[in-house]
């Protein structure tokens, strides 16, 4: 696959984002995320011929043969999946942003993998704002503990929140999520925590997340269609 539609869908992507924008009054920078997840290194490539640096991948495995590879390594890479504590060994020095920090164990081993290269990593806290019981993150009522827990941890560098919003085409259902998130946000920011970041949308809902104040928006098929595996 060589992704011709790529430029023509991510143009699209651009015009819809500043539309959403203007209707919710936000004027920040929103960083498009694509995400290289189940597509080969010729997504990789086409992705950065386009102008798009931030890669993100959902599992370590497939994201460590993408930034290995000779092709990767002009990205910035991005780690958004669930990650298991067994997986954080691999992940400073090949990833700048790590999306989903969900558990105060889970914080304190990329912190000690992190102080072993001498390196900080970004990260953001994930958090299960719909409480589902089949997804990541921690419950909001947790987020406060964990974010200073992270802030504690000095190769850690906290940024903001991650959310994933309900599969459902229910625009009430994925504003609601994404506000809450936000809110929850500057919530914590009142507390006098640093957390500019807000990671929530992706190719279904990624207009609302705009609208919501999204700053990250983490894209697979709105930018390189269907995928194949």
């Amino acid at each position: 696959m060589d992704f011709p539609a790529l430029p023509e869908r991510l143009a699209q992507v651009r015009t819809e984002i500043v539309r959403r924008q203007a209707a919710g009054g936000w004027t920040h920078p929103v960083t498009l995320v694509a995400v290289t997840k189940g597509f080969g290194l010729d997504a990789v490539a086409a992705a950065l011929a386009a102008g798009l640096t931030d890669l993100g991948e959902n599992r370590v495995q497939e994201a460590l043969e993408k930034i290995d590879a000779p092709a990767g390594r002009g990205a910035v890479w991005h780690m958004i999946g669930h990650l298991q504590r067994n997986k954080a060994r691999y992940i400073p020095g090949r990833f700048a942003l790590v999306h989903s920090v969900d558990s105060e164990p889970l914080a304190g081993e990329l912190e000690r993998r992190a102080a072993e290269h001498d390196v900080t990593l970004r990260v953001l806290l994930q958090v299960n704002v719909a409480g589902e019981a089949q997804k990541s993150g921690c419950a909001p009522a947790e987020a406060p503990a964990l974010a200073r827990a992270t802030t504690g941890c000095p190769h850690l560098k906290l940024e903001g929140l991650m959310t994933v919003a309900p599969l459902t085409e229910d625009g009430v259902v994925q504003r609601r999520t994404f506000r809450a998130l936000r809110e929850l946000r500057d919530a914590l920011q009142g507390e006098g925590l640093w957390l500019p970041g807000l990671s929530m949308g992706m190719s279904g809902d990624y207009g609302i997340a705009v609208e919501e104040g999204a700053t990250m928006l983490r894209l697979g098929t709105a930018l390189f269609g269907a995928r194949t595996a």
